[in-house]
């Protein structure tokens, strides 16, 4: 048998697409571990159906998993799929579109059935009317090939056919010479209980890379050699998983028992899940009844000396407001996680969106300011949920952290830190009386603050001598007694308003990416924008384009900084997931006139087309200021 060539590439992104019962995320979830096995630097996109269970073979039914994946740092999951695997007609209609004419197309065959192709609007097969001929086209039997594989097995046609997953993954590995080892260990310890069903997944995964091996339709192999990155141990991590190992990691930090509360709702649930993994380190997890319920044991959590969190989307950032309130006014420690998504209802559950700034920032009643910060890739999760637990435990102030559907799904490698790196949150509860009263007696003052952070003291409750007044109605300034002074009133709503202020004394500035020092023109964003955005600008500048960019992590208060810098550039763009949030804020903040490009497709920003707006605001700025 001959050896077929091997040819070297760059990068490459592939895309598997199928019904959402064909297995794509576990598809792609294996490529992915193998690839950044072999030291590729990548980035995902999984895309879930919006509907629950759309019948089989609809477009409303398609799931995907997108991956990039390179020898040099990436930035994003790809703009359009060098290789498309397509498991049925619809996942064909649904993709193609994506697919560059040139790129690679396999189709699983078997699917293409007259049934098939009407559910989805094709009156003629597109494999026999020269629709696809601008493609290059691999059209393979997954299905029949996978049962055939196991003909030996004593399982049902059906359960056979579950298994063109792992045929699929098998001939895309060996496409890409990935290596089968870590998927034959994963399936050996997912299915130790059913020897059977194990057997027949990895039979139809060494069948996979056997078919490629030996049939005439492939005739070339790739590689994609690793990329260069620091020294030190890496894992693949998506956010939500990063997240969660950040609240465990602060709460050691930190000295504190995590509690977690919490309702499970779409894309957030999985920070539940994986803190629920991690009981044996001091976490707590209760899957509350309702947002409401949630968000109250995690204040009263914090009330009883314990790091509260509560974890969320934005309908259940909306329930939680009125706690979170209660939670500004008693001056307690609580972090918010809300993972945002396209949409308030179930329309959009799965997709991913940047809606939720303004109700993070103003959606409580009164004036009732908190800390928001945003995490801006999977990995940063981690350490956003560390500077979280410092914000809140440092300032005695709820902290709302925003992520998002793309970032809590995607994945991306993780250096994982040194213990000796991470910051020390050590916390100093109140252990004795702060003042005296009008007796000369001594006394604990509830609300006797910081001179630094404006901080009240942090009392647990059952301290001897430490006895005070919590609740939601408004307290004396230092006594913490209940208080109708309308001046009082006035007093503590800008305490609490510059305590939150003086955040900023901590922050690092904002740094701009800006090789030329002669850009005029800055692009700014928050949260996940970072990777298109990113990769957008090293777009514009290989045309000798010079574009300046930086990014937001804190959003209230924002950095010190940050007005120096957007007063240094003639025009400055902010690329969001909504209709303009931040753009809103920072022309209200600064009155400089920034400018909005959106999008709320529940899809990140292509990074080719937002290079050629960035482009075209260079070529803008540059004529107007020179006129």
């Amino acid at each position: 048998m001959s050896v077929k060539p091997l040819q070297r590439l760059g990068r490459v992104v592939i895309r598997f697409a199928g019904d959402s019962g064909d297995g794509m995320q576990l598809t792609g979830d294996r490529f992915t571990s193998e690839t950044a096995g072999l030291g590729n630097d990548l980035s995902t996109l999984p895309n879930f159906p919006a509907e629950i269970r759309a019948p089989a073979g609809t477009l409303p039914g398609v799931s995907s998993f997108q991956v990039q994946f390179a020898d040099h740092d990436v930035l994003t999951p790809g703009d359009r799929p060098d290789v498309l695997v397509a498991m049925n007609p619809a996942a064909l209609k649904a993709n193609l579109g994506d697919v560059p004419r040139g790129g690679t197309v396999i189709v699983n065959t078997d699917e293409f059935s007259k049934r098939n192709l009407s559910k989805v609007g094709y009156a003629v097969s597109p494999l026999e009317d020269g629709s696809l001929d601008s493609w290059h086209v691999h059209e393979v039997g997954l299905t029949s090939i996978t049962v055939q594989a196991l003909a030996e097995f004593g399982l049902t046609r059906k359960e056979k056919e579950r298994a063109k997953n792992m045929l699929a993954l098998g001939l895309l590995s060996w496409m890409y010479s990935r290596p089968l080892d870590g998927t034959e260990t994963y399936l050996r310890a997912k299915f130790a209980t059913e020897p059977e069903v194990l057997e027949a997944n990895l039979t139809a995964l060494r069948a996979g890379w056997n078919y490629g091996e030996t049939t005439e339709d492939f005739a070339i192999r790739f590689e994609v050699g690793p990329a260069p990155m620091p020294p030190g141990t890496y894992r693949t991590i998506t956010g939500n998983q990063a997240m969660a190992l950040g609240l465990v990691t602060a709460g050691h930090r930190s000295g504190l028992p995590v509690v977690l509360g919490s309702y499970p709702i779409t894309p957030a649930s999985d920070v539940l899940h994986a803190l629920a993994a991690l009981k044996r380190y001091e976490v707590t997890t209760l899957q509350a009844e309702d947002e409401i319920a949630a968000v109250g044991m995690a204040l009263g959590a914090s009330f009883g000396g314990a790091l509260g969190v509560t974890t969320t989307s934005g309908p259940g950032l909306a329930l939680k407001s009125e706690t979170i309130g209660l939670a500004v006014a008693t001056e307690l420690p609580l972090v918010v996680i809300d993972i945002q998504r396209g949409g308030p209802s179930t329309g959009l559950p799965t997709k991913t969106e940047q809606a939720d700034l303004l109700q993070a920032l103003h959606g409580r009643n009164g004036e009732s300011p908190v800390a928001v910060l945003a995490a801006r890739s999977p990995s940063d999760c981690f350490d956003v949920a560390l500077e979280a637990v410092r914000i809140a435990t440092t300032y005695r102030t709820p902290v709302i952290v925003l992520s998002d559907g793309y970032l809590a799904n995607g994945s991306e490698p993780w250096l994982i830190p040194q213990v000796s790196d991470l910051p020390d949150l050590t916390v100093q509860f109140a252990t004795a009386p702060n003042g005296t009263d009008d007796a000369g007696q001594p006394v604990f003052h509830p609300f006797l603050r910081d001179e630094t952070t404006l901080a009240r003291p942090w009392a647990v409750p059952g301290t001897a001598g430490l006895e005070h007044r919590i609740g939601g109605i408004e307290k004396a300034d230092v006594t913490g007694n209940i208080s109708y002074d309308p001046d009082n009133h006035d007093t503590m709503v800008r305490l609490r308003a510059a305590k939150i202020a003086r955040i900023a004394d901590t922050l690092p500035p904002v740094t701009v990416e800006d090789p030329s020092g002669q850009a005029r023109v800055l692009v700014l964003g928050w949260g996940s924008t970072y990777g298109p955005i990113a990769a957008a600008a090293r777009l514009v500048r290989t045309t000798g384009t010079h574009i300046a960019q930086a990014h937001l992590r804190h959003l209230n208060p924002f950095p010190a900084n940050l007005e120096q810098v957007l007063r240094s550039y003639d025009t400055v763009i902010v690329p969001e997931m909504n209709l303009g949030q931040l753009a809103l804020l920072l022309r209200g903040t600064y009155l400089v006139d920034v400018r909005s490009h959106t999008a709320v497709r529940g899809l990140p920003f292509n990074a080719t087309d937002l290079a050629e707006v960035l482009h075209k605001a260079v070529l803008e700025t540059y004529e107007r200021v020179t006129e």
